[in-house]
């Protein structure tokens, strides 16, 4: 074809279209080649550079999930890499082909490297005949330019044929160079190899060689090649030069990333969480699987949708055709979730019947029931571990069997009519089914390979409903915001690991804290204090077993450490320390925020705050008459022990900085609130406590008091001797190591309002913590502010917060880690115990049932301590 080019790209007739459906192939693979291409022709080679434009394009496009960029060119690999400067994520290919690595010219046979010693030898002869033309040496090849010097175009070409008939070489010959190879070098062998390698179910070919035309003619199907120059070409399209080929990429790079983000990546807080308390799965506003781990929390996602697009793995039911977002809410008192449409209705939970929560974990069913009238689509695209494990779909009578897992996995769906196709080295299953009478069941077993009938749909449907309902029914929740009160409790304890009495932190890994930034952490652990505070709110509302069994767990990791004062900060659901923090390059992270990370490296961090949520959440307990055990009164005197060890070392703190260890004040206070609380444990428990302990309290509270109070301002700083500012600061005065009403609390709530509030959320800081970028505003730090108003007199002040902070709240009561007040948008894993748990605090302290820490019956502060007096 030759197309004139004094119309731009875009007027191309068909172009346009066939890009954009390009852009939105599950596995792309675009390749260029360099000289010509992404670089405009210069006289001397090594002067080329490739346009700045071009380069973003390709870096962009790089960046993007599912995405792979090659350059392929005639140059020897060593100086592509040297000229094109780009980063490891691009592929490079020298030599037409036929240079993958830089090791590529150890692989030649003696023969061939003699050979090619030889060519070289007499092509410099030859060049050294001709000033201006220049002799190229690759690892296999030798190539010879004469761009300088076009009308010795035939004494090239016959010296260059008299080489290959002499020594039985292969010729390419491209806009004025011929090139001999000892090798079969040919861009279109690489480019079949690169579509291999990536699994590309679609390809973009931009080239201006002749030796681009072997590429040209590999391309089929949705494949787009396009030629730079009006020669004739096997390309389709035709664009003039290299500022064109920038102008094609960047229009990719956008549609591409429009499509990975697309309406798929809906805001972090527009999900509901299904548990079994041991598996997880996320459901989308879209009534889509975004999310699954099983058999465990921490598992290796099965549906990654959420951290990498519609290539990442997702399981969609919606009518047919394509209908609105549905209605969604959670079924009486449990987490099943209902999704409504106009003519269809989809009800989905994680079956929990027969005792499945404390069962060791092996086998999850998530279970999909879908009534109504019409017909309905199923989009079931599986992605085994983060989609690093190649995923293979059969069909069978009754469903579908995954391939790839060690583990068997099934989709059971009868009445379903199946269609599977390949989406690089993955595979997708897509279905229709036509609604009756019946309700159409549709099953993701995990953990058994059976396909065959199990118990009615129903029965187990029941049973889940009682199982979440009677564990409801024992809440005592105040009446305020009551039905978001309660999603929250049912959140905390879906959040729970029922093997073991261990909570997550959130159920996901990697949504950022801020978009496009790094700050992306792996949440699905437990950290000692996030464990304590969560089961001392369920303790509050009634569910003392839930504080019981979170003792006993910290009992077991306290049997797998020599000191309880070297505990680490998180441990996994089943008490071993967390993997090393790595990566899954795979993903390209919710709206591009990269990277997307598993493990956490803050287990090696000294945290030394988390002794005290613990020995409270004791005493929560013993003053409730709960049957604690001269154990967990020895796991008191643990925590005691610990803090009476290091309570004078600095630490990274409670926001696990990556920064140079302070004396941070409320890991102090935190210090101080250990052996507080554990006093009145000791005299509900054993009628006593060590009398030494009231002195090691009066210390660390005279501490703080000394060392933690800006003299100038009056009020506590973020960390001895600093003049920065801390919400974890509030603690202070919500501990009860000072009363309510005390000077310095009230200027340290009204300077940490001031600096760090925003609206019903509040910074943690705004201090160099040793990362890169920014974040959002913490609920959770919006809750200590809204307890403190409370405390220091402001209540209504604190009912208007409170009443703002529920609006953050998704559509089923989802509430994430934090809140970008300037784009309104959610930030941070989900669902976040932290934010869950204010919430509840925040209620019980607004209705009167919360009363500040130390507190008689009548609400009057005291200090219990006579040593603090």
């Amino acid at each position: 074809m030759n197309a004139s080019l004094s119309v731009t790209w875009d007027r191309q007739p068909g172009l346009l279209d066939k890009l954009t459906e390009l852009a939105s192939t599950p596995v792309l693979l675009v390749a260029t080649d360099f000289d010509g291409t992404l670089a405009p022709i210069v006289t001397d080679p090594m002067d080329a550079r490739p346009t700045r434009e071009g380069v973003v394009a390709i870096r962009t496009l790089a960046e993007l999930g599912q995405t792979h960029v090659a350059v392929v060119s005639g140059r020897g690999l060593r100086d592509l890499a040297f000229l094109t400067r780009l980063p490891d994520e691009i592929r490079l290919v020298g030599s037409h082909g036929g240079e993958f690595d830089l090791g590529f010219s150890r692989a030649l046979s003696i023969e061939r490297t003699e050979t090619l010693s030889e060519v070289r030898r007499l092509a410099k002869e030859f060049g050294a005949k001709w000033p201006g033309i220049g002799v190229e040496t690759k690892p296999a090849s030798v190539a010879i330019h004469y761009r300088s010097r076009p009308e010795q175009a035939q004494e090239v070409h016959e010296f260059t044929q008299q080489l290959v008939d002499r020594f039985k070489l292969s010729r390419r010959d491209g806009k004025m160079v011929a090139e001999v190879a000892v090798v079969e070098t040919s861009k279109g062998y690489a480019l079949d190899r690169l579509r291999t390698q990536v699994g590309a179910t679609a390809v973009l070919y931009l080239g201006d060689d002749v030796t681009d035309e072997d590429a040209f003619v590999t391309l089929a199907g949705p494949d787009v090649g396009i030629k730079v120059g009006l020669e004739d070409s096997a390309a389709e399209f035709h664009i003039a030069d290299p500022v064109e080929v920038a102008r094609v990429l960047a229009f990719v790079a956008e549609r591409r990333r429009a499509w990975l983000e697309g309406a798929r990546e809906r805001p972090i807080q527009h999900h509901s969480l299904l548990s079994d308390q041991r598996g997880l799965a996320l459901i989308s506003d879209e009534a889509r699987v975004v999310w699954a781990c099983f058999p465990r929390p921490d598992s290796p996602a099965l549906f990654a949708e959420l951290l990498g697009g519609s290539t990442a793995g997702g399981f969609g039911i919606s009518p047919r055709p394509d209908a609105e977002r549905p209605i969604q809410r959670y079924v009486g008192s449990a987490l099943v979730l209902e999704s409504r449409w106009p003519d269809m209705t989809l009800v989905d939970y994680l079956d929990a019947s027969g005792g499945r929560p404390n069962q060791r974990p092996g086998r999850c069913e998530l279970v999909r029931v879908v009534t109504g009238t019409g017909e309905c689509q199923i989009d079931f695209s599986p992605r085994i571990d983060f989609g690093r494990i190649a995923t293979g779909i059969e069909r069978r009578p009754d469903g579908l069997i995954v391939r790839g897992s060690h583990t068997p996995i099934v989709l059971r769906s009868p009445g379903v009519v199946w269609e599977i196709s390949d989406e690089g080295r993955h595979q997708s299953a897509r279905g229709i089914a036509k609604l009756g009478d019946d309700p159409l069941v549709i099953e993701l077993r995990f953990g058994t390979g059976s396909l065959a009938p199990d118990r009615s749909e129903s029965i187990r449907a029941t049973a889940t409903t009682r199982f979440w309902s009677n564990w409801v029914e024992h809440l005592q929740l105040p009446g305020k915001a009551k039905p978001l009160l309660q999603t929250s409790a049912m959140i905390l304890e879906g959040l729970r690991y029922g093997p073991t009495g261990a909570f997550l932190a959130a159920a996901t890994t990697s949504l950022p804290e801020t978009l496009g930034g790094i700050r992306n952490w792996d949440y699905r652990f437990c950290w000692l204090r996030d464990g304590a505070l969560v089961a001392t709110t369920l303790v509050r509302l009634g569910r003392e077993s839930e504080g019981i069994e979170f003792l006993n767990w910290v009992l077991s990791v306290l049997e797998t450490v020599d000191d309880p004062a070297r505990l680490s900060p998180l441990y996994t659901v089943t008490g071993e320390p967390p993997m090393s923090e790595a990566e899954i390059g795979e993903l390209s992270g919710y709206r591009r925020s990269r990277p997307v990370r598993v493990g956490n490296a803050a287990d090696s961090q000294v945290q030394l705050d988390v002794f005290g949520p613990i020995v409270n959440l004791a005493y929560e307990l013993a003053r409730r008459s709960a049957p604690l055990s001269s154990e967990h009164w020895q796991l008191v005197r643990d925590m005691v022990a610990a803090v009476e060890a290091r309570w004078r070392e600095p630490d990274h703190g409670i926001w696990e900085l990556r920064a140079r260890p302070r004396h941070h004040v409320h890991s102090k206070t935190m210090c101080w609130m250990t052996v507080h609380k554990a006093i009145q444990v000791g005299d509900l428990l054993m009628g006593e406590h060590p009398p030494e302990w009231e002195l090691l309290a009066h210390e660390i509270r005279n501490d703080v008091l000394t060392h933690g109070v800006d003299p100038e301002r009056g009020l506590f700083t973020a960390a001895y001797g600093a003049e920065d500012l801390d919400a974890a600061s509030l603690w202070v005065g919500l501990s009860g190591m000072v009363e309510p009403h005390d000077p310095r609390f009230v200027r340290t709530v009204e300077a940490v309002d001031q600096e760090l509030g925003a609206g019903p959320v509040t910074w943690r800081y705004h201090s160099d913590d040793g990362l890169p970028g920014a974040e959002g505003a913490f609920l959770i730090c919006g809750s200590w502010m809204i307890d403190s108003l409370f405390l220091i007199g402001r209540a209504d002040e604190a009912e208007r917060r409170f009443d703002r902070l529920c609006d953050l709240a998704g559509p089923t009561g989802m509430m994430a880690e934090q809140h970008d007040p300037d784009d309104d948008i959610a930030l941070g894993n989900v669902p976040q115990a932290y934010s869950h748990l204010g919430l509840i605090d925040n209620a019980l302290r607004l209705a009167g049932w919360l009363e500040p820490d130390g507190s008689d019956a009548a609400g009057h502060w005291r200090d219990d301590s006579s040593a603090n007096r």
